[in-house]
């Protein structure tokens, strides 16, 4: 579907470049475009390979397993139904603490191994339909709380930004609204019965 809609909207403004005569102003967009998306490739590669490489340190130094166990009771009143000691629970914790730090790029796969323990842990007879705790850790994961925005750091960096890092307080009160308000419907739902 994006795809068609990226393709729909570049249509769209070869199309308008031609009929106006401004296919010179079309080409020379492109040429720019493509130079800056390779440069802000690059930039986003850099700032990934750090945070990601910050994150796989505190992971073999103990600093994430300490992290998750301070966040075990929070983990434990959010997804009721998971067994204390199961892997889903580490999962769950590391998926936190990296989009805490605002790593997305390392949230992603403990956020794929959470949705795959939690399918184990399943109470539903019909396996195609989610938990509640799924249900939840997906509500929890779109939310996200950050505490350091560092894609958009990245981004207003790039973009010749005088103060980069001045998004950090917006951007922590929204993520904590949206996350907030999220954990608040996932828990309301999870009390409905089904029908």
């Amino acid at each position: 579907m994006l795809n068609d809609l990226w393709a729909g909207m570049i249509l769209v403004g070869i199309i308008y470049g031609a009929l106006t005569g401004r296919m010179a102003d079309v080409t020379n967009a492109a040429l720019d475009s493509s130079k800056e998306a390779v440069t802000l490739c690059i930039t986003m590669l850099g700032v990934m390979s750090f945070w990601v490489g910050l994150m796989e340190i505190a992971q073999r130094s103990g600093l994430i397993a300490a992290a998750s166990r301070k966040l075990q009771p929070v983990v434990h009143f959010l997804f009721p139904d998971v067994p204390e000691g199961h892997e889903a629970n580490r999962h769950i914790t590391t998926n936190i603490i990296a989009n805490i730090l605002g790593l997305g790029w390392a949230a992603t796969p403990a956020g794929l191994m959470a949705m795959k323990s939690l399918q184990e842990v399943n109470p539903n007879k019909d396996k195609s339909i989610a938990s509640r705790d799924m249900c939840t850790f997906l509500i929890l994961n779109i939310s996200s709380l950050q505490l350091i925005p560092i894609n958009i750091i990245a981004y207003r960096s790039q973009y010749g930004s005088v103060n980069p890092a001045g998004i950090v307080g917006a951007g922590i009160v929204a993520t904590l609204v949206s996350t907030v308000v999220g954990v608040a419907f996932a828990m309301a739902m999870g009390k409905r019965k089904r029908v």
